[in-house]
């Protein structure tokens, strides 16, 4: 019989360094594949990496950042706690957008790092970090700098969708290195929910709307975006709405027409007995299959966030998930 210190060194060993399966505890996932090896990234301190080979076992990675000092300077009270990561690759780069804010306000930006490669074993692996893109400011924006996705138009152009309650989701044209808001300026207004300054934190419908991700497909661009409440485990009300627009810029209508600019949305995907809320999700594809990416409130698990990958079909051009 193991002496009971070494059995506890073996157990701490084979918690610390073995694999996670699919519901690991993740919020605002986003995925993307190198040769056979998945990478998921998160919201988490440095932001959170995980890596699989078959999108079932998971095994975590090292943060991206240790610290960010420009972080630091930019929002009082920053602990290297980033949100909403989104991950692209193009022309050899991987561009890496996160979020750093305060929480619950628009004291808030978006920075960009970008990678050679994911594999943190290739001598080449290094995170390059090229600080702040845009910001929001109390009192000055009417809108939030988190939640970016990056989308390249028909004719090779970056944007940045983006947002958060304030005034919706925007859309930005972005310089040819991602740098910085190209110039002039070309800003657009993409979706938002009714504002109702009455309403109580718990309710829904007061602008709760945030986690844009753009997708073309076929004629169309598809806005994914998620409303109500996150992060309220058990109480959670977090679901998925869709939109789609011929021109990148929108106007996004639901299917039934309404515009996705005055409180429209078609629910993909909402929450049930198993999960009480659902959202910030990616749409990725893997092998000429969409998934859909994002996390949900276990409701077998005291309202616990974890990761959930979906397959997404379509259906008369929109966008179904089917267990």
């Amino acid at each position: 019989m193991r002496p009971p210190a070494l059995f506890f060194l073996v157990l701490l060993f084979i918690t610390t360094h073995t694999s996670a399966q699919t519901n690991i505890p993740v919020h605002d996932p986003v995925m993307i594949k190198q040769d056979s090896v998945y990478y998921l990234f998160c919201t988490g301190r440095g932001i959170s990496v995980w890596s699989s080979k078959d999108r079932k076992t998971w095994q975590r990675e090292k943060p991206v950042f240790d610290t960010l000092p420009w972080g630091v300077k930019a929002v009082k009270g920053f602990r290297n706690h980033i949100w909403a990561p989104d991950i692209s690759y193009h022309n050899g780069l991987y561009y890496l957008f996160y979020s750093v804010s305060a929480f619950g306000k628009n004291t808030s930006c978006i920075g960009m790092a970008t990678n050679t490669t994911l594999h943190p074993a290739d001598p080449a692996f290094k995170w390059i970090d090229h600080g702040k893109v845009i910001e929001s400011v109390p009192g000055r924006d009417m809108w939030n700098a988190i939640d970016p996705n990056i989308i390249w138009d028909e004719q090779g152009q970056p944007w940045m969708a983006f947002g958060s309650f304030w005034n919706g989701l925007k859309l930005v044209k972005l310089n040819a290195t991602l740098t910085a808001i190209d110039t002039p300026q070309q800003w657009h207004s993409i979706a938002s929910r009714k504002l109702n300054y009455y309403a109580p934190d718990s309710s829904a419908g007061d602008g709760a709307i945030e986690a844009p991700f753009i997708i073309k497909k076929g004629n169309y661009y598809y806005l994914f975006a998620s409303v109500d409440y996150c992060c309220k485990g058990e109480q959670s009300t977090y679901k998925m709405i869709v939109g789609r627009a011929e021109q990148l810029t929108g106007p996004y209508t639901d299917q039934a027409g309404i515009p996705l600019l005055k409180s429209g949305g078609t629910i993909l995907l909402q929450g049930d007995k198993d999960w009480h809320g659902v959202g910030h999700n990616a749409v990725c594809t893997f092998d000429g299959v969409d998934y859909l990416i994002f996390h949900g409130y276990d409701a077998k698990d005291r309202g616990r966030s974890k990761l959930r990958i979906e397959p997404l079909t379509w259906n008369n051009g929109w966008p179904e998930v089917t267990h």
